[in-house]
């Protein structure tokens, strides 16, 4: 039997485990992760972030003393960046005492990300550059069909704008599908997405590996550039998940999500 140490936060209700393991001793395989995520047999959460210094990931050839968000799907599989998750991650090392300012980069293995801790709980993240792909692609879900817009947020996404009443009503307990199926071959999120008005727009959103959730960051990130480039929209765009609130800026092609994000608890799991 082995006993693991956790905490337990969330981002707009995007939930995530938090494993501290600055010297990279836990052993992530994807049966540990799948089981600590399960909701009835583990602690339940969409997803693991594990705390650890970058110079122990061996892909890393950056500052080795950054902390390295190492980030898990509820599945077992590997995220490339999680901007809730990393508000999450963030709130960690300001709580645990692990960084020494409000004002710090994390490792992600999309890169290293810069965090600003703000006022009211609010949390900001150089989520980096968003690409728009002009690939053709359309989704598939509840046996209707939409274009879509291909993104890359450090992560795929497929951001599909539907009509007024869809979004509330839209059964997301299957996988959507896409065509043509190349254009994600290792899987995608998906966001469906209605325009409430000028800068303000209401998403819901099935991620790879965990299925629908309260709130992706990196979602909310690819569906307001996606509103931009149609748009014209220049300034802040505001996007309710069913899990709250968040802000998108861009300077240029690079975009910075803003939410709150918390820790809820600690607490002990044995193997």
């Amino acid at each position: 039997m082995r006993r693991y140490s956790f905490h337990k936060g969330h981002g707009t209700e995007n939930d995530f485990i938090i494993l501290d393991d600055s010297y990279g001793l836990h052993d992530m395989q994807p049966e540990l992760i799948a089981h600590l995520c399960d909701r009835r047999a583990g602690v339940g959460a969409d997803g693991v972030l594990r705390v650890i210094r970058a110079g122990q990931i061996g892909c890393w050839d950056g500052d080795p003393q950054l902390w390295f968000m190492d980030y898990y799907n509820a599945d077992g599989s590997i995220a490339e960046m999680c901007g809730n998750g990393l508000r999450v991650f963030a709130r960690h090392l300001i709580n645990e005492q692990l960084v020494t300012s409000g004002s710090f980069d994390v490792a992600t293995r999309a890169g290293v990300k810069h965090v600003e801790i703000g006022h009211q709980g609010l949390i900001s993240v150089g989520v980096g550059r968003v690409t728009l792909l002009d690939e053709p692609v359309q989704v598939t879900a509840d046996g209707r069909t939409w274009n879509a817009r291909k993104v890359s947020v450090g992560n795929p996404h497929a951001v599909a704008f539907v009509d007024d009443g869809v979004l509330d009503d839209l059964p997301l307990h299957e996988a959507p599908a896409w065509e043509p199926a190349s254009a994600f071959p290792d899987g995608v999120n998906v966001e469906f997405v209605h325009v409430d008005g000028p800068g303000r727009l209401g998403m819901r959103v099935y991620e790879r590996g965990v299925g629908e959730t309260r709130s992706c960051g990196t979602g909310v990130v690819a569906s307001a550039a996606a509103y931009r480039a149609a748009s014209g929209h220049e300034g802040p765009v505001q996007v309710h998940v069913p899990g709250g609130d968040l802000e998108v800026t861009f300077d240029g092609d690079e975009a910075t999500l803003t939410g709150p994000a918390v820790i809820i608890g600690r607490g002990e799991l044995w193997l």
